[in-house]
Protein backbone atom coordinates (compact mmCIF):
# COMPACT_ATOMS: atom_id res chain seq x y z
CA UNK A 1 0.00 0.00 0.00
CA UNK A 2 1.09 3.42 -0.88
CA UNK A 3 1.24 6.48 0.73
CA UNK A 4 -1.63 7.86 -1.31
CA UNK A 5 -3.86 4.92 0.00
CA UNK A 6 -3.55 6.00 3.63
CA UNK A 7 -6.45 8.99 4.68
CA UNK A 8 -4.72 11.79 6.05
CA UNK A 9 -5.36 12.05 10.32
CA UNK A 10 -5.28 15.13 12.09
CA UNK A 11 -6.18 14.99 15.77
CA UNK A 12 -7.34 17.88 18.07
CA UNK A 13 -5.89 17.35 21.53
CA UNK A 14 -7.36 19.60 23.79
CA UNK A 15 -5.76 18.42 26.79
CA UNK A 16 -7.04 19.93 30.41
CA UNK A 17 -8.82 22.97 28.26
CA UNK A 18 -11.88 24.28 27.35
CA UNK A 19 -15.19 24.01 29.61
CA UNK A 20 -18.16 22.31 27.58
CA UNK A 21 -19.55 25.94 26.28
CA UNK A 22 -16.10 26.99 24.79
CA UNK A 23 -15.56 23.51 23.60
CA UNK A 24 -18.85 23.55 21.38
CA UNK A 25 -18.26 27.13 20.34
CA UNK A 26 -14.77 26.28 19.21
CA UNK A 27 -16.17 23.37 17.25
CA UNK A 28 -18.98 25.75 15.63
CA UNK A 29 -16.73 27.87 14.29
CA UNK A 30 -14.12 25.33 12.89
CA UNK A 31 -17.82 24.25 11.06
CA UNK A 32 -18.17 27.23 9.80
CA UNK A 33 -14.89 27.85 8.61
CA UNK A 34 -13.71 24.33 7.36
CA UNK A 35 -16.82 22.84 5.89
CA UNK A 36 -16.42 19.79 3.91
CA UNK A 37 -13.48 17.99 5.05
CA UNK A 38 -12.39 15.66 1.49
CA UNK A 39 -10.60 12.20 2.49
CA UNK A 40 -8.75 13.35 5.22
CA UNK A 41 -10.05 12.45 8.70
CA UNK A 42 -9.94 15.45 11.92
CA UNK A 43 -10.42 13.87 15.47
CA UNK A 44 -11.43 16.19 18.04
CA UNK A 45 -10.38 15.01 21.77
CA UNK A 46 -12.03 17.20 23.99
CA UNK A 47 -11.90 16.68 28.08
CA UNK A 48 -14.45 14.37 29.30
CA UNK A 49 -16.68 16.92 30.79
CA UNK A 50 -17.53 18.21 26.94
CA UNK A 51 -17.33 14.79 25.19
CA UNK A 52 -21.23 14.89 25.13
CA UNK A 53 -22.31 18.71 24.06
CA UNK A 54 -18.73 18.68 21.48
CA UNK A 55 -20.11 15.04 20.21
CA UNK A 56 -23.50 16.74 19.33
CA UNK A 57 -21.91 19.57 17.67
CA UNK A 58 -19.84 17.38 15.34
CA UNK A 59 -23.04 15.63 14.49
CA UNK A 60 -23.47 15.67 10.73
CA UNK A 61 -19.89 17.21 10.31
CA UNK A 62 -16.58 15.48 9.11
CA UNK A 63 -15.04 15.68 12.41
CA UNK A 64 -15.14 12.81 14.65
CA UNK A 65 -14.61 12.72 17.96
CA UNK A 66 -11.95 11.25 20.55
CA UNK A 67 -11.15 11.39 24.08
CA UNK A 68 -7.94 11.97 25.43
CA UNK A 69 -8.16 8.87 27.74
CA UNK A 70 -9.48 5.85 29.35
CA UNK A 71 -9.26 2.44 31.95
CA UNK A 72 -9.07 -0.71 31.18
CA UNK A 73 -11.41 -2.01 33.46
CA UNK A 74 -15.14 -2.31 32.28
CA UNK A 75 -16.85 -1.19 35.36
CA UNK A 76 -16.18 -1.07 39.09
CA UNK A 77 -14.68 1.00 41.98
CA UNK A 78 -12.18 2.80 40.60
CA UNK A 79 -13.04 6.52 41.52
CA UNK A 80 -11.80 8.70 39.14
CA UNK A 81 -11.76 6.42 35.94
CA UNK A 82 -13.65 6.49 32.79
CA UNK A 83 -14.87 2.88 31.15
CA UNK A 84 -13.86 2.14 27.45
CA UNK A 85 -17.64 1.50 27.16
CA UNK A 86 -18.60 5.01 28.53
CA UNK A 87 -16.41 6.62 25.86
CA UNK A 88 -17.91 4.68 22.90
CA UNK A 89 -21.33 5.46 24.70
CA UNK A 90 -20.41 9.27 24.52
CA UNK A 91 -20.22 8.89 20.89
CA UNK A 92 -16.16 8.48 20.60
CA UNK A 93 -14.53 6.43 17.47
CA UNK A 94 -11.05 7.03 19.17
CA UNK A 95 -8.79 7.48 21.87
CA UNK A 96 -5.40 8.86 22.70
CA UNK A 97 -3.47 6.48 25.38
CA UNK A 98 -0.26 6.65 26.32
CA UNK A 99 0.43 9.94 25.89
CA UNK A 100 3.94 11.57 27.12
CA UNK A 101 1.98 13.67 30.01
CA UNK A 102 0.29 10.41 31.03
CA UNK A 103 3.39 8.34 31.09
CA UNK A 104 5.43 11.08 32.56
CA UNK A 105 3.17 13.25 34.91
CA UNK A 106 1.12 10.65 35.71
CA UNK A 107 3.36 7.90 35.83
CA UNK A 108 1.61 5.68 33.69
CA UNK A 109 3.90 2.26 32.60
CA UNK A 110 4.10 0.45 29.47
CA UNK A 111 2.07 -2.53 30.81
CA UNK A 112 -1.21 -0.22 31.80
CA UNK A 113 -0.45 1.50 28.19
CA UNK A 114 -0.83 -1.86 26.55
CA UNK A 115 -3.76 -3.15 28.76
CA UNK A 116 -5.41 0.38 27.37
CA UNK A 117 -4.70 -0.53 23.85
CA UNK A 118 -6.09 -3.97 24.49
CA UNK A 119 -9.48 -2.61 26.14
CA UNK A 120 -10.11 -0.13 23.76
CA UNK A 121 -9.49 -2.18 20.76
CA UNK A 122 -11.92 -4.69 22.54
CA UNK A 123 -14.89 -2.01 22.69
CA UNK A 124 -14.15 -0.94 19.14
CA UNK A 125 -12.37 2.34 19.53
CA UNK A 126 -9.53 3.12 17.61
CA UNK A 127 -6.03 4.20 20.00
CA UNK A 128 -3.81 6.70 18.55
CA UNK A 129 -1.26 5.34 20.43
CA UNK A 130 1.66 8.28 21.63
CA UNK A 131 5.02 7.07 21.65
CA UNK A 132 8.48 8.66 21.97
CA UNK A 133 11.40 9.95 23.59
CA UNK A 134 13.03 12.32 26.28
CA UNK A 135 15.24 14.81 25.42
CA UNK A 136 18.17 13.25 27.27
CA UNK A 137 16.97 9.98 25.63
CA UNK A 138 17.42 11.70 22.55
CA UNK A 139 20.86 13.43 23.50
CA UNK A 140 21.82 9.80 24.20
CA UNK A 141 21.27 8.23 21.05
CA UNK A 142 18.19 6.50 22.23
CA UNK A 143 15.67 7.35 20.34
CA UNK A 144 14.78 4.14 18.77
CA UNK A 145 15.57 2.01 21.71
CA UNK A 146 12.70 3.83 23.85
CA UNK A 147 10.05 3.84 20.73
CA UNK A 148 11.00 0.11 19.58
CA UNK A 149 10.28 -0.57 23.74
CA UNK A 150 7.29 1.35 23.74
CA UNK A 151 5.55 0.39 20.63
CA UNK A 152 6.23 -3.70 21.41
CA UNK A 153 5.15 -3.27 24.80
CA UNK A 154 1.77 -1.76 23.71
CA UNK A 155 1.03 -3.55 21.00
CA UNK A 156 2.09 -6.93 22.98
CA UNK A 157 -1.36 -8.23 22.89
CA UNK A 158 -2.31 -7.25 19.48
CA UNK A 159 -3.33 -9.50 16.52
CA UNK A 160 -2.31 -8.93 12.85
CA UNK A 161 -6.12 -8.17 12.07
CA UNK A 162 -6.49 -5.05 14.67
CA UNK A 163 -2.79 -3.55 14.23
CA UNK A 164 -4.74 -0.87 11.31
CA UNK A 165 -6.96 -0.33 13.83
CA UNK A 166 -4.53 1.66 15.92
CA UNK A 167 -2.89 5.01 15.25
CA UNK A 168 0.61 5.47 15.90
CA UNK A 169 1.16 9.22 17.34
CA UNK A 170 5.11 9.80 17.48
CA UNK A 171 5.73 12.53 19.62
CA UNK A 172 9.33 13.26 21.14
CA UNK A 173 8.86 14.72 24.44
CA UNK A 174 11.41 17.70 23.97
CA UNK A 175 9.31 19.18 21.51
CA UNK A 176 5.55 18.95 23.29
CA UNK A 177 4.40 22.52 23.68
CA UNK A 178 8.04 23.78 23.90
CA UNK A 179 7.85 25.62 20.76
CA UNK A 180 10.35 23.47 19.39
CA UNK A 181 9.27 20.68 16.45
CA UNK A 182 11.61 17.66 15.51
CA UNK A 183 12.48 18.69 12.11
CA UNK A 184 10.79 16.58 8.99
CA UNK A 185 13.84 14.76 8.35
CA UNK A 186 13.58 13.40 11.88
CA UNK A 187 10.46 12.86 12.15
CA UNK A 188 10.22 10.48 8.93
CA UNK A 189 13.04 8.61 10.42
CA UNK A 190 11.20 7.80 13.16
CA UNK A 191 8.34 6.96 11.40
CA UNK A 192 10.15 4.80 9.20
CA UNK A 193 11.89 3.22 11.99
CA UNK A 194 8.00 2.41 13.20
CA UNK A 195 6.60 1.43 10.20
CA UNK A 196 10.08 -1.20 9.95
CA UNK A 197 9.16 -2.90 13.15
CA UNK A 198 5.31 -2.87 12.57
CA UNK A 199 6.33 -4.85 9.21
CA UNK A 200 8.51 -6.93 11.53
CA UNK A 201 6.13 -7.99 13.58
CA UNK A 202 2.81 -8.50 11.21
CA UNK A 203 4.19 -7.96 7.35
CA UNK A 204 4.68 -5.34 4.87
CA UNK A 205 1.31 -5.14 3.99
CA UNK A 206 -0.07 -5.02 7.63
CA UNK A 207 2.41 -2.42 8.71
CA UNK A 208 1.75 -0.25 5.15
CA UNK A 209 -1.83 0.12 6.48
CA UNK A 210 -0.96 1.54 9.66
CA UNK A 211 -1.11 5.53 9.44
CA UNK A 212 1.38 7.28 11.93
CA UNK A 213 1.43 11.05 13.08
CA UNK A 214 4.00 13.57 14.04
CA UNK A 215 3.19 15.12 17.25
CA UNK A 216 5.12 18.26 18.77
CA UNK A 217 4.63 21.80 18.30
CA UNK A 218 2.94 21.11 15.12
CA UNK A 219 1.37 24.28 13.71
CA UNK A 220 0.26 25.45 10.48
CA UNK A 221 3.16 26.73 8.71
CA UNK A 222 5.34 23.30 9.48
CA UNK A 223 2.01 20.96 8.96
CA UNK A 224 2.88 20.43 5.24
CA UNK A 225 6.42 19.92 5.99
CA UNK A 226 5.97 16.71 8.01
CA UNK A 227 2.91 15.46 5.81
CA UNK A 228 5.34 15.25 2.41
CA UNK A 229 7.32 12.78 4.43
CA UNK A 230 6.54 9.25 2.99
CA UNK A 231 5.76 7.56 6.62
CA UNK A 232 3.88 10.55 8.06
CA UNK A 233 0.16 10.70 7.52
CA UNK A 234 -0.73 13.03 9.52
CA UNK A 235 -0.47 15.22 12.95
CA UNK A 236 -1.39 15.07 16.87
CA UNK A 237 -1.56 18.58 17.93
CA UNK A 238 -1.86 20.21 20.77
CA UNK A 239 -1.79 24.36 21.20
CA UNK A 240 -2.38 25.10 17.75
CA UNK A 241 -6.07 22.59 18.19
CA UNK A 242 -7.38 25.86 20.63
CA UNK A 243 -8.53 28.17 18.65
CA UNK A 244 -10.44 27.66 15.80
CA UNK A 245 -8.87 29.93 12.99
CA UNK A 246 -5.15 28.53 13.85
CA UNK A 247 -6.59 24.98 13.62
CA UNK A 248 -8.56 25.25 10.72
CA UNK A 249 -5.84 26.78 8.57
CA UNK A 250 -3.08 24.03 10.15
CA UNK A 251 -6.35 21.28 8.96
CA UNK A 252 -6.49 23.34 5.40
CA UNK A 253 -2.84 23.10 4.72
CA UNK A 254 -2.82 19.53 5.60
CA UNK A 255 -4.91 18.67 2.70
CA UNK A 256 -2.84 20.88 0.17
CA UNK A 257 -0.45 19.24 -1.50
Amino acid sequence: MMKEMRKIIIGANWKMNKTPQEGVELVSELKEQLGALGDMEVVICPPYPALLPVGAELSGTDMVLGAQNLYWEKEGAYTGEVSPGMLKACGCEYVIIGHSERRHVFGETDDEVAKKVRAALDEGLKPILCVGELLEEREAGKTEAVVKRQLEAALAEVSAEEVSEIVIAYEPVWAIGTGKASTADDAQRVAHFIRQLLAKGYGNEKAEAVRIQYGGSVKPDNVRAFLEQPDVDGALVGGASLKAAVFAELVKNSREG
